[in-house]
């Protein structure tokens, strides 16, 4: 797969990354509440950083 490919979904994801953890996404999940324990606004973070994490190892090892 050529680097242009590669770096064009490396940067999509970089994208998603900023809207997701940007002030109006995060403002949706600052209520009251909790999942399991843990407040929203946390396991949102947790969740949101596991998946882009995530989503990165793969497509830096599937691009490889």
């Amino acid at each position: 797969m050529p680097a242009s490919v590669r770096a064009a979904r490396l940067f999509c994801l970089f994208l998603a990354a900023l809207l997701l953890f940007n002030y109006p996404l995060l403002a949706v999940f600052s209520g009251p509440g909790s999942v399991l324990g843990i407040p929203v606004l946390y396991a949102y973070l947790f969740a949101a950083w596991l998946a882009v994490i995530a989503l990165a190892a793969l497509l830096v090892r599937r691009l490889a």
